[in-house]
C-alpha cells in the first residue's frame, strides 16, 4: 500500500515562496521515492532549479517516512539549516506535509498533489477503497464499487459498460462484471440478488479521529 503523488509544477512551487528568499527541502524515503516525484533524485533536481535562480537551498534531507512521528527528531536533527530558511517545500504526501507543518513554526509547502492510496497489483496500484465508513465488501466478493465504479454505484452497473469495459476508458474494467464475475468464481453468484441501500456518508465524519484509550 502506498499513497500515490505526482509532481506539482515548478511555477506552481516558486508561486507558494513568494519573497522567501532560503528554502529548506524534505524529501520521503517511502511513496514519494516510489512513485519518484520526491526521493533523492527529485529533491537534487529541485534544490539545483531553486539555485539557479534568486533561491538559497539552506539544506535538504529525505525522510525515512516523512509522515511518521519519528520526524519530529529528525526535524529536531536539521535545526539550524531550518532556523536560516524562510520557508519548507516538503515532497512527500498531505499527511507528510501537515506532520512537518505542525512540528515548524516556518511556512510549509507542498511540492508533490496526493492522489490516491494505492493497493500494489503486480507492479502497479490500484485506489481501491475511499475510507468510506460504511464497508461493502461483505456483498460485493472484496471488490469496492464505490472507488472502483466510475460513477460510485451501488447497486449493479450503468448501461454504459460495453464488452466487460467502463464506457469512461475501453481500459477501465466495469467494477460490476468484475464483481459479478468473482462472486461466480467463488460458487456465489446466486446472492448477486442483493439490494445495498443508499450509504449513510454522515457516518463519514470529518476530520475522522480515533484513539486507542
Amino acid at each position: 500500500m502506498r499513497i500515490i503523488t505526482e509532481s506539482k509544477s515548478y511555477e506552481e512551487i516558486k508561486g507558494y515562496l513568494g519573497k522567501a528568499k532560503n528554502v529548506f527541502l524534505i524529501g520521503c524515503g517511502t511513496c514519494t521515492t516510489l512513485c519518484k516525484t520526491g526521493g533523492e533524485k527529485e529533491v537534487k533536481e529541485l534544490g539545483k532549479k531553486l539555485s539557479g535562480e534568486k533561491y538559497k537551498v539552506t539544506g535538504s534531507v529525505v525522510l525515512p517516512t516523512v509522515c511518521d512521528l519519528l520526524t519530529k527528531k529528525a526535524l529536531h536533527e536539521e535545526n539550524e539549516a531550518i532556523k536560516n530558511s524562510d520557508a519548507v517545500i516538503v515532497l512527500s504526501c498531505a499527511f507528510g506535509v501537515q506532520r512537518v507543518s505542525g512540528e515548524l513554526d516556518k511556512p510549509v509547502f507542498p511540492g508533490v498533489n496526493t492522489i490516491f492510496l494505492g493497493l500494489e497489483i503486480e507492479g502497479s496500484f490500484l485506489e481501491v477503497c475511499q475510507q468510506c465508513g460504511e464497508c461493502v465488501l461483505g456483498y460485493t466478493a472484496g471488490i469496492c464499487p464505490i472507488t472502483r465504479c466510475a460513477k460510485g454505484l451501488l447497486n449493479g452497473p450503468c448501461g454504459g459498460s460495453h464488452n466487460g469495459k467502463c464506457e469512461v476508458s475501453p481500459d477501465v474494467p466495469c467494477a460490476w462484471i468484475e464483481i459479478y464475475e468473482r462472486l461466480r468464481v467463488i460458487g456465489k453468484e446466486n446472492e448477486f440478488k442483493f439490494f445495498i441501500n443508499p450509504k449513510n456518508w454522515s457516518k463519514k465524519g470529518r476530520p475522522g479521529r480515533w484513539s486507542q484509550e
